[in-house]
């Protein structure tokens, strides 16, 4: 889905013009740009958070040749979605693990007699082909 679907879609879906939704989209990705480029946070819950990261210099290698090199300290803008997000994008997997409850807490562990072993398994032998007849 690219900037213009979104838009009509947005629309259609709240029922507004257009070129109001086009306005807000526009006002937010402004907004967020210029905050993140700030060096802050921006947060929506429940969707995603924008950051801006900063990189140190490192020593990489060149995997052609094996050479050590020099890699400059850079920034990246990091885009990190939420737990809501997620859990909506992967769906059924998240609906059938549901909630775990907790386990009840128990007094200190206390040993309830020796042991037993278990039987020794027996080695299974590896089925051979038959020999071809003539």
């Amino acid at each position: 889905m690219n900037r213009r679907e979104l838009i009509n879609a947005v629309s259609q879906h709240i029922g507004a013009e257009a070129k109001d939704v086009e306005r807000v989209l526009s006002g937010f990705t402004d907004v967020v740009t210029s905050t993140v480029s700030r060096g802050e946070q921006v947060a929506i819950s429940g969707f995603a958070k924008f950051a801006k990261v900063e990189r140190a210099a490192r020593m990489g290698r060149n995997p052609a040749t094996g050479e050590p090199i020099h890699i400059k300290a850079s920034k990246k803008a990091r885009i990190t979605p939420l737990k809501a997000f997620k859990d909506a994008v992967m769906g059924g997997a998240a609906k059938k693990g549901g909630v775990k409850k907790a386990a009840a807490k128990k007094g200190p562990a206390t040993k309830k007699g020796p042991a037993t072993k278990k039987a020794a398994t027996k080695k299974k032998a590896t089925a051979k082909k038959a020999a071809k007849r003539r």
